[in-house]
């Protein structure tokens, strides 16, 4: 309570004009979110992130801000409100979601940043895909991709994987290997960014484009001792929680593509083994992305020589209670 206070005194403190103090404040606490949410559940995070985005508004809508302050606050305003959207989709409210990317599109476009510009594409198709709206997807993240045409960070590889999904969903193999080919030619090319030196959702580490390329395939269908070497591999790539690019989604993701291909590959018990973690999550931790990964693995279930298996049709069956019990997860 006395630390709140302090803070409040300071963001207070300066009625003429915004101080520098203001804004490392902000930094610090920008900072601190950022290399938070892919590692802690969005309980955790939500009333700090909400606040500090009200915080960066009021100061934007105030006044007092200088002109040489003005593009700083409005990238903080887009990285906050793209973390807010990222934390409406993992709560399953997509028109939320989708209204609050909008916000940071708009806070990026006053920063005249073309990369939060192209992220926020990236985010508008990240939610149409967990939407089931693989042609949506497919549009923003082919929008972002042009607008990142230029760039030398990670978005742009970013919003080539995210076009290699969503053409998996569609069953277009052909666009999934263009995608995923273009991305791999360009990640030799990465020169990091200021998006890439915050990290966190803003940042395409090579663990995770090796992810979403092995998603692609797993929802194409795919199996086969090469894939299910290499889902083996993307699951490695997120097993120490004290790696710098660690996200408990992404690893739970990559844990459910594993299970999907060791499944179209004849091994039920060897995607019983591979789903067990995600299973057994807490419940603070089951967002939308992670719930609709495992219930893919549920669907695959249902289909092949194996679907009459005990273990198929337990697994069924808590795959399909996974979902239920999520009280931890903030509702606003």
């Amino acid at each position: 309570m006395a630390v709140r206070r302090a803070k409040d005194f300071l963001l207070g403190a300066d009625r003429e004009r915004v101080g520098e103090d203001t804004l490392g404040l902000l930094d610090d606490e920008v900072q601190r979110l950022v290399a938070a949410y892919p590692r802690e559940p969005l309980s955790a995070l939500w009333d700090d992130l909400l606040e500090t985005q009200e915080q960066v508004f009021r100061l934007l809508e105030g006044g007092r801000v200088r002109p040489s302050q003005l593009r700083d606050l409005n990238v903080k305003g887009a990285v906050l409100s793209f973390m807010v959207a990222k934390g409406f989709n993992d709560m399953e409210v997509p028109h939320q979601a989708l209204t609050m990317t909008r916000v940071a599109a708009a806070c990026a476009r006053d920063a005249e940043h073309a990369g939060l510009i192209a992220a926020t594409e990236g985010l508008k198709s990240l939610i149409a895909y967990w939407a089931d709206k693989p042609t949506d997807a497919y549009h923003y993240a082919s929008q972002g991709a042009a607008v990142a045409e230029h760039q030398r960070g990670t978005v742009a590889l970013w919003l080539l994987g995210l076009q290699a999904r969503a053409a998996a969903v569609l069953g277009d193999e052909e666009t999934v290997r263009t995608a995923n080919q273009q991305a791999a030619d360009r990640r030799e090319r990465v020169v990091p960014d200021d998006l890439d030196a915050l990290g966190g959702l803003f940042t395409y580490a090579p663990e995770k484009q090796f992810y979403y390329a092995v998603e692609a395939e797993a929802l194409l269908g795919h199996g086969g001792a090469q894939l299910t070497q290499q889902a083996e591999q993307a699951v490695q790539g997120f097993s120490d929680p004290t790696a710098p690019n660690w996200a408990f989604g992404d690893l739970a993701g990559s844990q459910c593509d594993l299970a999907l291909v060791r499944l179209y590959g004849g091994d039920l018990d060897g995607a019983a083994s591979a789903i067990r973690p995600v299973l057994d999550l807490p419940a603070s931790h089951r967002n939308n992305g992670i719930v609709m990964s495992a219930m893919r693995v549920r669907q695959a279930l249902t289909s092949g020589p194996a679907r009459e298996a005990v273990v198929a049709r337990d697994l069924r069956a808590e795959i399909e209670a996974f979902p239920a019990s999520r009280p931890a997860l903030p509702h606003r």
